[in-house]
């Protein structure tokens, strides 16, 4: 409910077609979204079912890069925020920022070692949301087991009819940079083009070639 209410306040699509947050309204929200986030490390989530533990993990990870973000508020991206460990450290993706189960974990645990490794659900990567443009979008509600497929589905759908998903230029197409990071993970629906097929409203014609990746960094704001 406190993560959800954060939404209903703050998430909103623009004319572009990219929901945006309004982080500076959500200063107002600091101490809800730190009390959701102390109630989530002191979960059990390991005793809880499948879809129930993805929709936690999902829940975890939106809610923490806000935290991130308005704890560094204003920045034009989240790559400004240098809190990860190491000399040349970039962005907060690799500092630990929250115990769950007496674990301390990062952003980067979270989906690289928990929800990607776990799940092998591509459609992971339309569940998180990093504070940027070039990403698929912060989902408008809090995942819950009951609904996650349809809430997965939906954001695949989402983002694979929209220009940051996949663009038609001359010679082929252009995709999000995901697609390239991430590639194998889409393996498993016969590669990237497959993958994005699968979840367009119109599939990706056969023989069509990837000619580049794209991807925005800038700060999904609202504002």
């Amino acid at each position: 409910a406190p993560w959800g209410a954060i939404l209903d306040r703050r998430l909103a699509l623009s004319a572009d077609g990219v929901a945006r947050f309004d982080y500076q309204g959500a200063l107002e929200d600091r101490d809800a979204l730190a009390g959701y986030l102390e109630s989530l490390s002191g979960a059990a989530i390991s005793n809880a079912n499948r879809p129930d533990q993805f929709a936690f993990w999902a829940n975890l990870y939106n809610a923490l890069t806000v935290q991130v973000v308005l704890d560094a508020w204003p920045v034009d991206s989240i790559r400004d925020i240098d809190i990860s460990p190491g000399l040349f450290s970039n962005g907060p993706w690799g500092k630990k920022l929250i115990e769950v189960e007496g674990v301390a974990l990062s952003l980067d645990d979270v989906e690289h070692r928990i929800m990607r490794p776990i799940w092998g659900d591509p459609r992971v990567h339309y569940a998180v949301n990093c504070a940027s443009i070039g990403c698929p979008d912060l989902h408008g509600a809090p995942f819950e087991g009951a609904t996650l497929d349809a809430q997965l589905s939906e954001g695949a759908r989402a983002y694979a009819d929209h220009d940051r998903g996949l663009r038609v230029v001359s010679g082929g197409v252009r995709v999000s940079k995901i697609y390239d990071w991430f590639e194998e993970d889409f393996d498993v629906d016969g590669g990237v083009l497959g993958h994005i097929s699968k979840w367009r409203a119109e599939p990706v014609p056969s023989g069509t070639r990837i000619v580049g990746y794209d991807y925005d960094w800038s700060i999904n704001h609202l504002g």
